[in-house]
């Protein structure tokens, strides 16, 4: 079970202090919230902020693009040093050849979906994908309560990954803790990701353990 903590709930005031705190208690990546102010309301940050995060950590850095033209910020981003790059299958531009894109600019493809989307969605590019993204809570803002039919869910997709043979992994966003990241590793997610369970967190080592369930 990886933790990837979420930087939309770091300090970017002092960005550098959190993330070597995060990897002191034992992060496996961090993740990236890229917003655009039209897919979804809120407004955060681009590849010139991923850039100067790179510098700061050696840890894999996963970008969340809620954006509405993914496509033309695969090569930003490539440039920028980030390991991974997710989109939403609701976005404008082309999932397949996006995908491609970003496997050939050298990251990790993934594709994500609002809990609204069925994801039948995401069925024609199973097979060309690092990473699934399951949105725990309407994406836009962080803080926001886990969504009861998320375990359904990842169980759901972690089905059709046995069933086809498939290695994607399972990454859940929105309202994980220490009670809700039972119920997301139960249903079969590899990697949780957190924002402010986890920097506000008086113990972040003991907060990053209790993702696992340790």
């Amino acid at each position: 079970m990886a933790v990837a903590p979420s930087l939309l709930s770091a300090d970017f005031g002092a960005a550098a202090q959190d993330m070597a705190s995060m990897e002191a208690a034992g992060a496996d990546l961090f993740h990236l919230d890229v917003m655009d102010g039209h897919f979804v309301p809120n407004l955060t940050f681009g590849p010139f902020i991923a850039k100067a995060l790179r510098r700061r950590t050696d840890l894999l850095l996963d970008a969340h693009l809620m954006v509405t033209r993914p496509d033309a910020l695969v090569e930003p981003f490539a440039r920028a040093g980030v390991d991974a790059l997710t989109f939403h299958v609701e976005s404008d531009a082309d999932a397949a050849a996006t995908l491609a894109a970003v496997r050939a600019a050298g990251m990790r493809p993934g594709l994500s979906l609002r809990p609204g989307t069925d994801l039948d969605a995401l069925d024609p590019y199973l097979p060309d994908l690092d990473l699934v993204l399951v949105m725990s809570v309407e994406p836009g803002f962080g803080g926001q309560a886990f969504l009861e039919e998320a375990p359904r869910r990842i169980a759901e997709l972690a089905r059709r990954r046995r069933e086809r043979g498939l290695g994607f992994a399972i990454s859940v966003d929105g309202g994980i803790n220490a009670a809700t990241s039972a119920l997301a590793r139960e249903a079969g997610a590899d990697i949780l990701v957190a924002g402010s369970y986890l920097f506000g967190a008086a113990d972040r080592a003991a907060a990053v353990a209790s993702l696992r369930g340790r």
